[in-house]
């Protein structure tokens, strides 16, 4: 009779006092999988291999997995120990570092462009910087006032990821590097006209490339917005 008073007690008190979600695992599982993620990247940047890129999309819908999960039991939580804004920004802006990951890879295989040692050094900054957001995170249970290492990281592979950008676009549009290939489609004979298919050609392989640069550098900008609100955590509860 105890035992049965006993259970509809807990349950009453389960009611109206529901058991807080434990958000800062939740939130390392995804930075979890958001790292195995932006390591695979730097795999099939190394590779330009089919199969790790397939992986790479996998692993994205995985990470959506999680995202849908996390925001759901998000919804549902009576309290936080966290502000809850800050745990949202969290749980998205992690996930958007997987999408930026799916869609280059996509894109490079729509567009048939293959990496180049610009994407790969991209890769590389946005999987340490997603690593050292990893560790920050990771901080918050422990020591929060650690954690900001993390987000300083963070903006730190953001810079480093512009700074390839910029170099990546001035070789793209390197007004040399573009005229002699041009001249190159040229008939030996040297009144002979340009080949104009070949221009449109060149123009267009070349603005395909930006785009797959482009996405990269909007990673790194997401990476960056992740570490503002692991920062804005840190600030708060530190």
């Amino acid at each position: 009779m105890s035992t049965g008073s006993g259970s509809i007690l807990v349950r009453i008190v389960d009611r109206l006092l529901p058991r807080t979600p434990d958000f800062f695992s939740l939130v390392d599982e995804q930075c979890d999988q958001a790292a195995l993620t932006l390591d695979e990247l730097v795999n099939f940047m190394e590779s330009n291999d089919a199969s790790t890129a397939k992986h790479v999309r996998q692993m994205e819908k995985e990470g959506d997995r999680l995202k849908s999960r996390n925001l759901d039991i998000l919804n549902k939580a009576f309290s936080t120990p966290m502000d809850r804004e800050d745990i949202y920004r969290a749980i998205v802006d992690v996930d958007h570092l997987m999408n930026y990951a799916k869609s280059t890879v996509r894109e490079m295989e729509i567009f048939e462009v293959p990496p180049d040692r610009f994407t790969l050094q991209m890769a590389i900054h946005l999987k340490e910087g997603t690593e050292d957001l990893r560790q920050g995170f990771r901080m918050l249970r422990k020591n929060p006032a650690l954690a900001e290492k993390g987000a300083e990281a963070a903006h730190k592979a953001e810079r480093n990821v512009e700074k390839v950008y910029r170099a990546a676009l001035a070789e793209l549009f390197d007004v040399n590097t573009t005229i002699e290939p041009l001249h190159a489609a040229k008939s030996d004979v040297d009144d002979a006209p340009m080949d104009h298919s070949h221009v449109l050609q060149n123009v267009m392989e070349r603005l395909k490339r930006r785009e797959i640069y482009r996405h990269l550098s909007n990673a790194a900008d997401r990476l960056a917005r992740a570490g503002n609100t692991l920062h804005d955590i840190v600030v708060k509860i530190a």
